[in-house]
């Protein structure tokens, strides 16, 4: 057990023991494919002074996401709110652990000021896990996404939410906001909750995509995994079927890159043919969108992505109707 001590209302942040790199751990070299440029591009350093201008925290920053060159260069961003302190440890994330501020109230209406300033056709909004509010945050997420709405009516919304584990009527609050994208990433599969992401439930989280198909079916929903963390295969093809059985409608794969030596280690480098293959069995299952490379990200490309997820969905209701 960890305990955490709030000081002069500061909130203290910890990394959990389970975290904690072993000796004996074998750190992989990371193969060439796997290798990105540091971002130096005006593009990159305006969208960084947008999002620090409007006291924005970004899940591209806070994660270390190997994309971000490439997303700001074109102002390409995922805002993460409700602060960048999380109330869980999962093994394979770098945000902070421990007890969050309170939420700010001008958050949704800074975010939707920034979604105005780089003029996004397509915003992407995470955020922390806030096991603390009664709600996890639901009704934060459904301000920003009504923020949004009323200053860039144009913009297409995608959210990746947290999974709200017994918080009774949180997701109902968000799909009522009627997102265009409800997004919660399963990260690995079942086997490896217990070491990576032990706040979690496999099959809540399944739950949850499936629900939110049956509350607004015109909403699409979307999931995505890490390989790399000690998953066997027939594990991975055994998720394409469990979110194919809740009509998610969107899978990305990605490689998992360890964030410090703290952290769960990198048990392999999945080669860019293996990632190939993975999108040919996905595609095969159903999927209307498959993305799955080594740098496949769940926000990566997103707008793009949107774009193809919404006609695919138009040509398959063609050849139905």
């Amino acid at each position: 057990m960890v305990t955490i001590l709030d000081t002069v209302g500061e909130a203290k942040r910890i990394r959990h023991p389970e975290k904690a790199h072993r000796p004996d751990q074998e750190v992989l070299r990371k193969p060439d494919w796997i290798r990105v440029k540091a971002p130096t591009s005006r593009g990159f350093l305006e969208t960084r002074e947008i999002v620090k201008s409007n006291k924005l925290v970004t899940v591209c920053e806070e994660a270390g996401c190997p994309n971000i060159g490439e997303c700001w260069d074109k102002k390409h961003a995922t805002f993460m709110i409700m602060g960048e302190i999380c109330t869980r440890a999962c093994a394979f994330c770098n945000v902070s652990t421990g007890i969050p501020h309170a939420l700010d109230l001008d958050e949704p209406a800074n975010v939707a000021k920034a979604v105005g300033q780089m003029g996004l056709n397509h915003v992407v909004i995470t955020s922390v896990d806030r096991d603390d509010l009664d709600d996890g945050g639901a009704k934060h997420f459904a301000d920003v996404i009504h923020a949004i709405r009323a200053t860039s009516p144009g913009t297409t919304i995608e959210i990746l939410t947290p999974d709200f584990l017994r918080k009774d009527g949180a997701l109902e609050v968000v799909v009522e906001a009627r997102p265009d994208v409800f997004n919660h990433n399963l990260e690995t599969v079942p086997s490896n909750y217990l070491t990576v992401r032990p706040g979690a439930r496999y099959f809540h989280s399944i739950r949850l995509l499936q629900r939110v198909k049956e509350l607004d079916p015109t909403i699409f929903t979307k999931s995505g995994i890490m390989v790399g963390l000690g998953e066997e295969r027939n594990e991975v093809l055994q998720i394409m079927d469990d979110l194919r059985s809740a009509d998610v409608d969107f899978i990305t794969m990605g490689q998992y890159l360890q964030p410090t030596k703290k952290h769960h280690a990198v048990k392999k480098f999945v080669t860019p043919d293996e990632f190939k293959s993975y999108e040919k069995i996905a595609y095969t299952k159903g999927f209307l969108m498959v993305s799955a490379s080594p740098l496949t990200r769940s926000s990566h490309h997103a707008g793009e992505d949107f774009a193809r997820l919404r006609a695919a969905r138009e040509a398959k209701l063609a050849k139905t109707a």
